[in-house]
């Protein structure tokens, strides 16, 4: 029988985590992605223990083959250095299995794509609609044929046009009240072991090591969404010039930048959970399907594991049998079926991490200084071992279903 075909919206990190999930089992895949090639700048992505994992699943080594950086310490701080609270990554590794790592997102991106046959990357490819149907989905584009698939897995962003066409009637997206800067630095002088995020009156700056000897920096204030400074290097500088060592240093760095490296972007969050994560022969996973704020680090990880487990569940792709996913032994309705088993098994898990990312960045945004005073002390007051154990549903969290 002619081997099932997938169509990917996005070459974004579910997406290509998707299509490589599904390449090794055995699916024709093409993945549609707009820009013309991958980006070659942009920031840092942290890999939490649930996504190497799930990474390990589908034997996906391209985390590592990207490099990986292990802080010594991971934490937050107040603005003037002192530890709210922090963890060893050896104790992380100790209780998880394996401790974070951070590796440039373009150098992750390009490890993913190049664990594909190069004929399966469509650039400069939009995808226009989808036309659902019991027998299969006509994927239209902006140029070229349309193609005829199996399956569409909608990567198409966090503000996803398959998502909304398909749920008209949802609110869509959230303004958390911040906005984010982004960036990466060159600053292997400096021996920063830890990676820490510090919370000051309704502004945060977080620094995380890679691996290249870089930093990953971000920062956020809460600000008007669409407010814009002409220099944003002199914002951040205006913003936390004053706070804890290596953040003056690190700032140093930025000041050198081309000002098109430095990142800014209004954080959005999806308002409400989408009443399910596909229809017919569609899915949604990643930002498409349940985009939350960065305060977690899940973004990426959990698109990651609903790649993993979309797979997991589909019919393998080069012959006629269930190959171990949900759906009658002729392959029939072996997709629509295995779609609704990802729904079951994905959304009530990923709306929990986006409401507690929500939750999250609304305590690092506080403005009220005896506000800020009470969440630095009930922070300070947490033993470093029980904030330790309160990710063990995050990082422990991945599951394939039976």
């Amino acid at each position: 029988m002619p081997r099932r075909h997938a169509v990917v919206a996005g070459a974004g990190i579910g997406g290509l985590t998707a299509a490589i999930a599904l390449h090794r089992r055995g699916w024709h895949v093409t993945v549609c992605e707009r820009a013309p090639e991958l980006p070659a700048t942009g920031a840092g992505i942290g890999l939490a223990p649930n996504a190497l994992r799930a990474l390990d699943h589908i034997g996906a080594d391209a985390a590592y083959a990207a490099g990986s950086a292990v802080p010594t310490t991971m934490g937050l701080r107040r603005s003037d250095g002192r530890w709210l609270t922090r963890a060893g990554t050896a104790d992380m590794a100790a209780r998880y299995g394996l401790p974070p790592i951070a590796v440039p997102r373009p150098a992750f991106t390009a490890a993913l794509a190049a664990a594909l046959p190069p004929e399966a990357l469509r650039f400069g490819t939009t995808v226009t609609g989808v036309d659902d149907a019991a027998d299969g989905a006509t994927v239209r584009t902006e140029a070229g044929p349309a193609l005829s698939a199996d399956l569409v897995v909608a990567a198409d962003g966090i503000h996803s046009p398959l998502r909304r066409a398909y749920f008209p009637a949802h609110p869509g997206l959230h303004y958390t009240g911040e906005t984010a800067w982004r960036t990466m630095v060159d600053a292997a002088d400096l021996r920063i072991p830890a990676m820490s995020e510090t919370w000051g009156s309704g502004e945060r700056f977080g620094v995380t090591p890679l691996s290249d000897g870089r930093f990953y920096l971000y920062a956020t204030a809460v600000v008007p969404a669409g407010t814009r400074s002409a220099d944003p290097r002199a914002e951040l500088r205006r913003r936390f010039g004053s706070w804890h060592d290596p953040i003056p240093a690190l700032l140093d760095r930025v000041d050198r930048l081309d000002p098109a490296d430095l990142l800014c972007n209004d954080l959005y969050d999806l308002a409400a959970p989408l009443p399910r994560l596909h229809h017919g022969r569609i899915a949604w996973l990643g930002d498409a399907a349940h985009a939350m704020t960065p305060n977690l680090g899940q973004g990426g990880c959990q698109a990651i594991e609903d790649a993993v487990v979309l797979a997991h569940l589909l019919p393998a792709g080069d012959d006629g049998a269930d190959g171990g996913g949900a759906g009658d032994g002729d392959g029939t309705d072996a997709v629509p079926a295995a779609l609704a088993a990802y729904t079951a098994a994905r959304r009530a898990r990923t709306d929990a991490v986006r409401v507690r990312a929500r939750r999250v960045g609304r305590l690092g945004a506080v403005r009220n200084p005896l506000a800020v005073a009470a969440r630095d002390l009930a922070v300070r007051a947490t033993p470093d071992g029980l904030a330790l154990r309160g990710m063990d549903d995050l990082f422990n969290g991945f599951r394939l279903p039976g």
